[in-house]
């Protein structure tokens, strides 16, 4: 009998001195923000300088496109302008000549003009050399319309030229955040596109803890809220982490497939996040869980 009462005893203890587990509020799953770097454009891809696991600064030269092709379109826009610009010369060579003969017309018509006053020249003199002079200045502004729409041909090309330029700078890979590199999608000597994806990355410093609120708790939660968040650590210990709400959704859904029993699947919850700051334990897809 004594036996059975020492071991009730012990038993109580026992239970009495283990440590109260801390019941979660919500349980979810680490993630980051992704950004996904595409090619702009075409070409074969010379140089792709990153692997998984990369940090990249921003403005960091990652790679090379293949830009032959783009710069020999620049090379012939180049002499397609300077052609063009050539003929400036003979457009002015041919507006100095229509000057010249505007100016021995009005000679000869200020004479005739003269001698009409004078009863010395006939009406028709008159209209001929009238008529000589008003053909000169039309022809005087047929040269210079010339040489406005040579101007805007220039113009065109020069524009023309800064898009080649452009898409030629697109050509050096500038990485365009600060992050680590998660995928690499393209390697070197495969053909890129615009739009194609060359690799994904995101900056794991800071993660974000993407949970689910039941309709009664929402209450509870705001943005901005200091929450104490809850990861596996080694040996089976459990480590807290400080994190804050920056997001909560302004519309409820079904509870995510991830919770499988039916009572929990018909209930509707609203998705909200927190953001942790990430020392390297974290893991993108790492489970958690939250106490408000």
């Amino acid at each position: 009998m004594k036996r059975i009462i020492i071991t009730i005893v012990a038993s109580i203890s026992l239970i009495s001195c283990q440590p109260k587990v801390e019941k979660s509020d919500a349980y979810g799953n680490f993630e980051a923000d992704k950004t996904i770097i595409s090619s702009e454009v075409a070409g074969r891809i010379l140089k792709l300088d990153l692997h998984e696991g990369d940090i990249l600064a921003k403005g960091q030269v990652v790679g090379q496109i293949d830009s032959m092709d783009l710069y020999l379109k620049k090379m012939q826009m180049h002499a397609q302008i300077s052609a063009s610009r050539a003929n400036f010369d003979q457009i002015d060579a041919q507006m100095e000549v229509q000057k010249q003969q505007i100016e021995n017309i009005t000679i000869n018509r200020n004479r005739v003009k003269l001698l009409l006053e004078q009863s010395a020249a006939t009406p028709k003199q008159w209209d001929e050399v009238d008529g000589q002079f008003q053909l000169a200045q039309k022809q005087l502004v047929s040269i210079a319309s010339q040489k406005a729409a040579l101007e805007q041909q220039i113009s065109a090309m020069s524009e023309q030229l800064k898009q080649i330029e452009l898409s030629l700078s697109k050509c050096t890979l500038y990485n365009p955040v600060q992050g680590s590199v998660l995928n690499k999608l393209s390697r070197e000597g495969e053909l890129a596109s615009p739009g194609k994806t060359l690799y994904s990355l995101a900056d794991l410093s800071n993660l974000n803890l993407k949970a689910y609120l039941s309709g009664d708790q929402l209450s509870k939660v705001k943005i901005g809220q200091k929450v104490k968040v809850l990861i596996d650590g080694s040996d089976n210990q459990i480590q807290s982490l400080e994190g804050q709400i920056v997001w909560i959704s302004e519309s409820a859904e079904f509870t995510p497939k991830t919770i499988q029993t039916r009572e929990e699947r018909v209930n509707l919850v609203y998705a909200f996040k927190v953001r942790v700051s990430n020392d390297g334990r974290l893991k993108i897809g790492m489970p958690a869980e939250i106490v408000f």
